[in-house]
């Protein structure tokens, strides 16, 4: 596995990636949605590899349901800092990653441009099923 760690500005959110190709091979997905697109959102997953998502405080965690109102972009409250989305399934916790975050200058394959607003929301998800990690921890802080 080929690890990468990542963050928002502040520290807030931090994450740990398990890849299972170097980071090279992958493609981030430019959004061209109007949310994304004013975010700047490129993303990574690896269906077959794993993501851990470390929150110290969880009252400073936003999440923010746009489009076909499936997934939760996540936001770090403090910051503003789009870290990625995450769709519940009923199976588990689907994840990707804002290749933005990452940490220590990782090259990355050249970002291609998706348009899932032409999708139903049932393709979306589907989709989401095939490409984002699929093995999420979700490891939240203090929430009092």
């Amino acid at each position: 596995m080929f690890k990468l760690t990542g963050c928002c500005h502040c520290g807030n959110v931090r994450v740990e990636i398990a890849l299972t190709h170097p980071a090279a091979e992958y493609h981030p997905r430019a959004c061209d949605c109007d949310f994304c697109c004013k975010h700047g959102g490129s993303y990574l997953s690896d269906a077959d590899g794993s993501l851990v998502i470390e929150v110290k405080d969880e009252r400073l965690l936003r999440r923010y349901r746009q489009g076909s109102n499936t997934a939760d972009m996540l936001f770090c409250g403090n910051c503003g800092v789009l870290v990625g989305a995450a769709y519940p399934s009923e199976t588990g916790l689907y994840a990707v990653i804002n290749t933005r975050i990452i940490e220590g200058g990782a090259a990355f394959g050249e970002a291609q441009t998706v348009s899932p607003k032409t999708l139903s929301a049932a393709e979306k998800v589907e989709r989401w099923k095939k490409l984002w990690f699929a093995d999420v921890t979700f490891s939240p802080g203090r929430s009092e």
